[in-house]
């Protein structure tokens, strides 16, 4: 017990030798490897403190910082010329270590790759280059290991049970023993625990820990995407409790502080199938201009930091919406239920209430917390036929609604003009939908048409976000703004000299601006090869990401831009929330590290986004069976050194079209130029260049479709 005080007394001498940079500065004088022993002597550390300067030479290897060598002697990783960094696996044996540092990924030949797998962090040494001239390595130690479970398929072979991961980037074969297999049947999909991992002479070696059910069963895709990019899914007990404590309705004791706008007819507007919604809309005439009145979902009043909803949300990051399944950041209760603006019923709003001129330009606007009601729930298909008949049944039907939804029309015109001056990029994409049958798979995929209703809405939101940037950048407060960079000076080059063949030109010098961009879309946008200039002029572009570094939103022309309008759906909004509440009464809201919290959120809305393509390339894959031997019509959308991908009209489906089966001929890859050239024949097959195609191949495994020129 006296011991354990002493450990802990505050004032206990550190000694300044167990510092890392201490360690460090030792190791370099000293110019050689240094056994552990040595290194306390030279430490001068005394006998009570050697666990402790063990500990943090472990922490330190752990860290990559050093390594011991064969011996057991402790060297300085910088000193040995080695390369720290993540392994990035490919399907086909080999992978890459991409630097933590940054510089050209070191290669890695399947020899190497059989100790280490997809997500692990290794230090490698720079043994050579390979027939490429990149940079190739060889493993020195894994640093991390980056799988501890994985979900694959229970495959048998002469005897021999192995579980293949649906990761394809992860080529092991992993053994299972036999008293490991816990029921499960060969075919079926499971969870494994790895109990042994990879080196170079030995297969990794795992227990089953979940048998998820066959392939081909009703929902499997997406629980197998789930368990891949380690979607978290089930709540916490503790989140639970929270929300059983919570009322089913908004009590008295929550209106305490609010304005009372229950009698101003706010309306949401969202898709025919959503279920929580965020956000209310009302606009009426101004002097000069009008007033538009977004209200969001006070999700902040309900999930505090750090209680065990916060940390579920935070989690999660995001919703992911998957075909026929919502995975929520927040449980039912709240993201259906007392956060969802649902019509007629009292909800909390944090609400922007703005002043728009006439030429679309925001004059003042005020923040409070609010108790309002939902007028209705509207869709954008009821309000676009508002809007095109004012005699209609949908008019009809909310007759009462219809003048401020005119009202909000004519915003909408003025914003979008001001988003016109403003430069801003407005690319034409197909967004599509996937209709199912009674047995949950895709009947027909559909494209999605926008119309002036999804328009209008997205200009309020828009409207709202730019305020909750500016309100807390003008109180110094800091947040994650909604970055958007413009495009790096190389893809910049690459980009202009693709344009060149065109006869075309970006201006705008070295640093371009949207409005650069919006002016060249408008210029070919009624050129028969628009399609294929749009596509590579958004590829230029970089991701938009959340930071607390303001470098404003390229896309948008917006100097200073966060999210404030989804907090059921995004932790990033559920902080900008926060963090407007605490500058309104004068305060700082901390959630910790902003930073950190800025590269999680990008992570997590990376993952979804990876997890609902892996979902929507399987239920295509099992859409395109049956039409094996069919012939379609479509466009490249990619090109690379081993084939082209094709676009399907009809039915929105992608597959390859692989170089061998372009043609007797050598085929090379120009990236530049975006198309692959016949050396003999000269035969092109570029971006956006129409093909009529065969469907030959369907793999359920891999999600790819194959094709041949047809």
């Amino acid at each position: 017990m006296n011991q354990r005080k002493k450990q802990r007394d505050p004032g206990r001498r550190e000694p300044p030798a167990a510092s890392r940079e201490s360690i460090l500065e030792t190791l370099r004088k000293q110019g050689v490897p240094v056994e552990e022993r040595e290194l306390a002597r030279l430490l001068r550390v005394a006998p009570l403190e050697r666990d402790a300067i063990t500990q943090r030479l472990a922490a330190m290897e752990r860290g990559g910082e050093i390594m011991r060598n064969r011996r057991g002697a402790i060297c300085v990783v910088e000193k040995l010329d080695l390369v720290r960094g993540r392994v990035q696996g490919h399907a086909d044996g080999f992978g890459f270590l991409v630097r933590d540092e940054g510089g050209p990924d070191l290669f890695l030949g399947p020899k190497e790759m059989r100790g280490v797998l997809h997500g692990d962090r290794a230090m490698a040494r720079i043994s050579g280059a390979d027939r490429r001239g990149r940079p190739e390595g060889r493993i020195v130690e894994v640093l991390e290991r980056g799988q501890q479970r994985l979900v694959g398929r229970l495959r048998r072979e002469h005897g021999i049970l192995f579980v293949t991961a649906e990761e394809k980037r992860i080529s092991h074969e992993f053994l299972v023993p036999p008293d490991a297999v816990h029921g499960a049947q060969p075919g079926q999909v499971v969870t494994v625990e790895i109990a042994a991992q990879p080196s170079r002479h030995a297969q990794p070696v795992a227990r089953i820990v979940e048998v998820l059910g066959n392939y081909a069963d009703s929902g499997m895709e997406i629980e197998i995407a789930l368990r891949k990019h380690a979607l978290p899914h089930a709540f916490s007990q503790e989140a639970g409790r929270l929300c059983e404590r919570m009322p089913d309705a908004v009590t008295a004791e929550d209106r305490d502080g609010r304005a009372d706008i229950t009698r101003l007819p706010l309306v949401t507007i969202d898709g025919e199938t959503a279920k929580d919604f965020d956000d209310a809309v009302y606009c009426e005439p101004a002097a000069g201009g009008y007033r538009l009145v977004v209200a969001i979902a006070d999700v902040s009043h309900y999930v505090k930091h750090g209680d065990a909803l916060d940390q579920e949300a935070r989690a999660r990051g995001n919703s992911v919406y998957f075909p026929r399944r919502v995975i929520p950041m927040l449980p039912e209760k709240l993201s259906n239920g007392l956060c969802s603006l649902n019509p007629k019923v009292p909800r909390l709003a944090m609400v922007c209430d703005m002043r728009v001129d006439a030429n679309g330009e925001i004059g003042s606007y005020k923040f409070y917390p609010a108790v309002f009601r939902s007028h209705a729930r509207l869709t954008y298909t009821e309000v676009a036929a508002m809007l095109a008949d004012a005699g209609g049944e949908a008019a009809r039907r909310h007759r009462a609604l219809l003048t401020h939804i005119v009202d909000l029309y004519k915003l909408f015109k003025v914003l979008a003009k001001s988003r016109e001056r403003r430069g801003a990029i407005d690319f034409d994409t197909i967004e599509t939908e996937m209709m199912f049958d009674a047995h949950g798979k895709i009947e027909r995929i559909v494209p999605v048409k926008r119309n002036d209703a999804h328009r209008l809405i997205e200009e309020c939101m828009l409207a709202a976000n730019v305020c909750a940037s500016h309100f807390l950048r003008g109180r110094d407060h800091p947040m994650l703004y909604r970055i958007h960079e413009g495009p790096t000076p190389e893809k910049l080059a690459a980009l202009r000299d693709f344009l060149k063949g065109f006869g075309l030109q970006l201006t705008g010098g070295d640093k371009p601006h949207a409005r650069d961009y919006a002016k060249l879309l408008a210029k070919v946008r009624d050129r028969p090869d628009a399609q294929l200039l749009q596509t590579v002029m958004l590829r230029s572009l970089q991701q938009a990401v959340y930071s607390p570094d303001n470098v404003g939103h390229f896309g948008l022309a917006y100097e200073s831009y966060t999210h404030f309008t989804s907090p059921i759906r995004r932790y990033p909004d559920l902080l900008t929330h926060r963090a407007i509440k605490a500058a309104l009464r004068g305060r700082s809201y901390d959630p910790g590290n902003w930073r950190e919290f800025g590269a999680h959120c990008s992570m997590t809305e990376r993952r979804a986004d990876d997890a609902t393509r892996d979902v929507a390339a399987w239920l295509k894959c099992w859409y395109m069976k049956d039409r094996v031997g069919d012939t379609f019509t479509g466009s490249i959308s990619g090109v690379t050194a081993f084939g082209v991908f094709v676009a399907l009209d009809e039915v929105y489906v992608e597959g390859l079209v692989h170089v061998s089966e372009l043609g007797a001929d050598y085929f090379h890859y120009d990236a530049g130029k975006h198309h692959l050239m016949g050396e003999r024949s000269r035969k092109r097959y570029r971006l956006g260049d129409r093909l009529r195609v065969k469907v030959v191949r369907v793999d359920l495994d891999t999600s790819r479709i194959d094709f041949v020129l047809a």
